[in-house]
């Protein structure tokens, strides 16, 4: 049976607590539903978020740091291969069994050496003029024992190649002595005894009796003393002969050294070698092992990701790659604006301070239990985001949930909180351009493409000396990037206010919005401790008044 491919829950790049711990809840909702979802994350987890998921003992969830199609979503499973010594008629009895059109050769410790085709095959058959010449093909008597389903009247060392030639025994004992040459392997029917013994005077090395015929007990005897393999076949000598031709390994006839991919290779960097080449497939190697195969075919009708987003909503904040994906829902307390979808998709988005309450809620309006560890982690995100109550974002209903979901998880609300955003306050080892992309997101204001990150801190001093290096970061993600301005707020949890600095242009809209004089490289904005409610709002009113 099939198992559905996951449904991926995910926040936003450089995600916060509410992001991660919501993108847990929510795939623990979906999953008690009976969906096949996995929390996912876009980018690092950070040192607040760290907190929360040591403290509740709930790992990471998975990092997807993209989400454009790669091989190993349209790999097919690849559970059957062939060996390089196997022989062809064991490849034919493969391919027709599976009803497979290729199929990979591997070496006897599992290594791919290459891929082979019932084209291969066919052409090697229409390719067939007279008996092969075996001792070039090193094919060995045991393998002419299993094709012939042969008896074996007097044994030999099975696992020896052959060193002559087929021929088939006709005509006067004459004939026999002209044509047989020494360790050629001779087929004989149901013949005269001095015909047999002519063969094996010869000093050939297996004489196989076809057509279950008769041999002589002399002949028997004489074999034995000069170690020549008998073998007694119940097919006619025409089929014998067709059987040993396929006897040849298949390392004679497939393609070595295959053109393969790896897992995680991008469908469009594939692409156009496969146009090239033109293969049916390709074998996918980890570690030089086959796990899959990929077709051409699956290539066309690849189907995309499916993922639900949580806590954002605009393509500019999400993983990269979403284009590519299939967007089935969206969880948000956000404003919306971005992102289009080719379908209707179930939305849910409500005006409170954290998607981790509406998360809260849809498990208690689905009469679904929230196990401790969730509840705490959804906690987490509600204390991170509302800053323990204090960022204007806060409403009743995440106060509500707050002391609901702190019951469950069993922590003091205050003291666990303080603790969380302590943990995460602490730059001391942090980088300029880590703290710059600390909780960063990006928005489109106007015409102008616009990041702002934030950092809550205990205390501003230790931060701010880092000002000119912060700026000069700051700058290089504009350059490199192609950002119109870049903002980071350091927000002091304790004061309740934040210190906004900023670069790039035009720095007019930093004055028009927060009517300050913005000649300086930061302001200072007392009481302002939410980027949605305090920070987007001013710049996307003050674009419209210094555009008009």
């Amino acid at each position: 049976m099939n198992v559905a491919k996951p449904i991926y829950v995910i926040g936003h790049r450089n995600p916060d607590t509410d992001s991660i711990c919501s993108a847990i809840g929510y795939a623990h909702l979906k999953q008690s539903l009976g969906v096949n979802a996995v929390a996912a994350r876009a980018g690092k987890i950070n040192k607040e978020t760290k907190f929360a998921l040591e403290y509740f003992h709930v790992e990471q969830p998975l990092l997807i740091p993209d989400l454009y199609p790669r091989v190993k979503d349209i790999a097919m499973d690849c559970k059957i291969v062939v060996r390089q010594h196997d022989t062809l008629r064991h490849l034919g009895e493969v391919l027709r069994h599976n009803d497979l059109r290729s199929i990979p050769v591997t070496d006897s410790q599992g290594i791919l050496v290459g891929i082979v085709s019932v084209s291969d095959l066919a052409k090697r058959y229409f390719q067939e003029l007279g008996m092969t010449n075996l001792s070039d093909m090193r094919v060995r008597y045991r393998d002419i024992i299993h094709a012939t389903d042969s008896n074996v009247l007097v044994s030999g060392e099975e696992g020896e190649t052959i060193k002559g030639q087929i021929r088939i025994a006709a005509g006067s004992v004459h004939t026999i002595k002209k044509l047989v040459k020494q360790n050629d392997i001779v087929l004989i029917g149901d013949r005269k005894e001095d015909i047999v013994l002519a063969c094996i005077d010869q000093g050939i090395s297996c004489l196989i009796v076809t057509g279950d015929g008769r041999i002589p007990a002399e002949a028997i005897e004489e074999a034995e003393k000069r170690g020549i393999f008998v073998l007694s076949t119940p097919y006619d000598t025409y089929t014998v002969a067709r059987l040993i031709n396929q006897c040849v390994p298949i390392r004679r006839i497939m393609h070595d050294n295959p053109i393969c991919f790896k897992p995680l290779d991008l469908l469009s960097d594939i692409k156009g070698t496969m146009e090239e080449t033109n293969f049916r497939n390709y074998p996918v190697l980890e570690n030089g092992r086959i796990v899959g195969l990929v077709s051409r075919d699956r290539l066309v009708v690849s189907e995309p990701v499916r993922v639900i987003l949580v806590d954002h909503n605009e393509r500019n904040q999400a993983v990269e790659g979403i284009e590519d994906a299939k967007i089935v829902e969206i969880i948000d307390h956000h404003r919306f604006g971005g992102i289009s979808t080719s379908e209707p998709i179930y939305t849910h988005a409500e005006p409170v301070g954290c998607t981790a309450t509406i998360v809260s809620n849809m498990h208690w309006q689905n009469d679904i239990d929230i196990p401790p560890s969730i509840a705490g982690l959804l906690l987490s995100a509600i204390i991170s985001d509302t800053v323990l109550f204090k960022s204007p974002t806060c409403t009743p209903a995440d106060k509500k949930a707050a002391e609901r979901l702190a019951e469950i998880a069993n922590v003091n609300l205050n003291t666990y909180g303080l603790d969380m955003l302590k943990a995460g306050s602490s730059v001391g080892n942090m980088t300029p351009m880590e703290i710059v992309r600390n909780d960063l997101k990006e928005f489109t204001i106007g015409t102008y493409r616009v990041i702002v990150s934030q950092t809550s801190v205990m205390g501003t001093k230790e931060i701010m000396e880092k000002e000119d290096e912060l700026i000069a970061a700051m700058k290089s993600i504009c350059e490199s990037e192609g950002f119109d301005m870049s903002l980071v707020m350091i927000t002091d949890i304790l004061e309740e206010a934040t210190y906004l600095l900023f670069t790039g242009s035009p720095r007019t809209l930093i004055g028009e919005a927060f009517r300050k004089d913005t000649s300086g490289t930061h302001l200072y904005l007392p009481g302002v401790m939410s980027r949605k409610k305090q920070i987007i709002p001013p710049l996307s009113e003050a674009v419209k008044r210094i555009k008009s």
